[in-house]
């Protein structure tokens, strides 16, 4: 059953692309948006001997990474013109190696909410034209107002 989020600003796609633009962390990881609509944001990435561990899979800190950000920027979605998001907690399980061409996390929105709001993610790796669910994460955000440390 899919879920119809109503985002709080027409912009927010721009939004998702202006804040994703200004991470380091994705630019290091080379990713990029492949999907933003409300309540639901998908980034993916190429393997690369960068961001592998010892064996050459993908590492579970850049999976960790990169599901955090598409539960953020999902949540981001539905949040206020003058907010910013921060992640308040979140927990992975790592299904599968993360062994594959490219991989696809997906971050969705469950439950919205004026300051918290709660998303889960799926990590999936792209073999050889197979599709493998390597990771889950259960994500908690907070939408964040009028600190200047934490521009929107």
């Amino acid at each position: 059953m899919t879920t119809v989020f109503e985002p709080k600003t027409p912009n927010y796609a721009d939004r998702v692309r202006d804040s994703f633009a200004l991470q380091g962390a994705m630019a290091t990881l080379a990713a990029r948006l492949e999907r933003i609509e409300a309540g639901a944001v998908d980034i993916a990435l190429d393997w690369a001997p960068s961001l592998t561990q010892q064996h050459g899979f993908l590492h579970a800190g850049m999976v960790a990474t990169a599901l955090d950000s598409a539960c953020g920027y999902a949540a981001f979605t539905l949040m206020a013109e003058d907010a910013a998001v921060l992640t308040i907690e979140f927990k992975i399980n790592l299904l599968a190696p993360a062994r594959g061409q490219s991989f696809r996390m997906q971050g969705r929105v469950i439950k919205p909410g004026h300051t918290i709001t709660f998303a889960e993610g799926q990590a999936f790796a792209l073999d050889h034209g197979r599709e493998t669910l390597v990771a889950t994460m259960g994500c908690t955000l907070m939408a964040v107002v009028g600190r200047s440390s934490v521009p929107a």
